[in-house]
């Protein structure tokens, strides 16, 4: 099929097709002269933006050099596939991407974009350990989305991507500054032991409680669709 431009209303259409469960994908694919890949993009951005997202990104998304720099980066990685970086960075499309990878191995200067819907990146700040727990929890119980937590805790975009990769490996205790000797868990005391664990066990509720929540909001959106 070829490469052709789609209005967001006609991406709305496909994806109600989607949703009413006549056709099957593959029968919606054809009947739309849409690929299979790109319906579930559209369905993806719908899911997390709304009708917004379905609108061409020059006309509402706007991205920094550092947040593209990144993007190469974890493509250069080799860690991640395209999609998998267009989503974590909220990337509009595919070739949004491609364009900053081809530039840079171009050595050409990824810049700022100058028009369109603003999504500033904030400079990084010094936080106490408990703030990163908290601004990682943040994340869980609400949608996942880095930007909105970077800006809602004015950190930056890499500082919070950087504190749930820790997280996620290994749980609070990673996310404490490792700057300067910290009193090792041998020298604790067996009350300090116990404050300790205490401590672990409240932030492992806590972060289940959170992603608990989302997955509520999640299930209350779906409910919301039928």
């Amino acid at each position: 099929m070829s490469k052709r431009a789609f209005t967001a209303e006609y991406k709305y259409k496909v994806i109600k097709a989607c949703e009413d469960g006549k056709w099957t994908l593959t029968e919606i694919s054809k009947k739309y002269q849409v690929n299979i890949s790109t319906i579930n993009e559209w369905k993806y951005k719908f899911d997390k933006y709304g009708t917004e997202g379905l609108k061409e990104s020059s006309s509402w998304k706007r991205y920094s050099k550092e947040l593209k720099l990144a993007a190469v980066r974890d493509y250069h990685s080799g860690e991640y596939s395209l999609r998998e970086i267009v989503r974590k960075y909220n990337i509009s499309d595919n070739s949004v991407l491609r364009e900053w990878i081809n530039k840079y191995n171009s050595h050409r200067e990824l810049k700022d974009t100058s028009k369109g819907r603003t999504i500033s990146m904030t400079k990084g700040r010094k936080t106490t350990w408990d703030e990163r727990i908290q601004i990682v929890l943040d994340f869980l119980g609400n949608g996942k989305d880095y930007q909105k937590t970077a800006e809602k805790f004015e950190v930056s975009y890499q500082q919070v991507y950087q504190w749930v990769k820790k997280y996620e490996d290994g749980g609070d205790e990673a996310l404490k500054d490792k700057r300067g000797r910290k009193k090792e868990e041998a020298e604790l005391t067996p009350e300090e032991k116990i404050k300790l664990q205490m401590k672990k066990l409240e932030r492992e509720n806590e972060r289940l409680r959170a992603e608990n929540l989302f997955l509520k909001k999640l299930e209350e959106i779906e409910r919301r669709r039928k």
